[in-house]
């Protein structure tokens, strides 16, 4: 099934957005080193009832690279300003429109939350994976966690750009650290991991993608309310950068939640059990 993506003026940059099937709007979120075809899998699964709107990020894919190079703008707020304008665009937004559903993995889930924050009435339900969080607090660097979650510090350095972006052989062999390593089945990225390696070679994405490390890098005070609008969490079984035991807290940032653990799957469920993560998606928001 043929996945058509255009390119979307919206405040000044160009969004690129893939899109899929006709229904319900769902906006899918991609994590980090992700792109909208991160989704790839999983559309095909759901358009038949669904109007799917994967796009990339500000800095990532095809969307434009502003400001280009080394850059502290990225933030979460940012990335949510260029979602809603996004959501106007194509008149997903505004009097009489019920809100979009909102699927999200890893850092889009975090740009998902301050977009259902920061616009009030956009979302009307939201499902993550990989879900950062307030409640997670400084456990990223406590009780040797920071083994696994250094590449987050790593990537607000120049030294990033420079030995990731040196080759292509230097951005194979951490993009497969990343993915392959991340992934509990082994074999989730044997039929595309060449598509993720083209999407970070092309100029501006290997940077734009380290622009949100480095424009987070910021202390933000935690919500002091709780997001009210349902929420679906599924929180994946064996992945090392989010250990299950960090899901003690999301009952004090998600009002109306449903919470469980994914069995069986690392840090990309989409990518590792599709038709799993499909069947959830569509039980959640029919």
């Amino acid at each position: 099934m043929q996945i058509a993506t255009r390119l979307v003026p919206v405040k000044g940059i160009n969004i690129q957005v893939a899109e899929l099937g006709a229904g319900p709007p769902l906006l899918l979120l991609h994590g980090w080193p992700e792109f909208w075809f991160t989704w790839a899998k999983v559309m095909p699964l759901l358009a038949d009832q669904f109007r799917l709107i994967a796009p990339d990020l500000r800095g990532f894919g095809g969307s434009d690279k502003i400001p280009a190079g080394y850059s502290k703008a990225m933030t979460a707020e940012q990335h949510a300003e260029d979602l809603a304008a996004l959501l106007d665009v194509l008149g997903l937004s505004g009097a009489g429109q019920p809100g979009v559903g909102l699927v999200a993995h890893d850092i889009g889930a975090l740009i998902g939350q301050t977009l259902i924050r920061n616009f009030p009435g956009r979302v009307s339900k939201f499902l993550a994976f990989d879900c950062p969080y307030p409640g997670i607090g400084r456990r990223w660097i406590e009780d040797g966690q920071l083994k696994n979650s250094w590449y987050m510090w790593f990537h607000q350095t120049r030294l990033a750009m420079e030995l990731v972006g040196h080759s292509r052989e230097t951005l194979e062999i951490y993009l497969r650290y990343v993915l392959v390593g991340g992934s509990q089945n082994k074999q989730a990225f044997d039929d595309n991991f060449s598509v993720f390696v083209d999407n970070m070679m092309a100029p501006g994405n290997l940077q734009g993608g380290f622009n949100w490390y480095i424009s987070t890098a910021r202390a933000v005070a935690p919500p002091t309310t709780p997001i009210t609008i349902p929420t679906r969490i599924l929180w994946p079984e064996r992945d090392a950068v989010f250990p299950v035991a960090w899901m003690d807290q999301l009952g004090a940032f998600f009002s109306d939640l449903q919470a469980e653990v994914f069995a069986g799957v690392g840090h990309f469920p989409h990518q590792e059990k599709p038709l799993a993560a499909a069947a959830a998606i569509r039980e959640f928001f029919i």
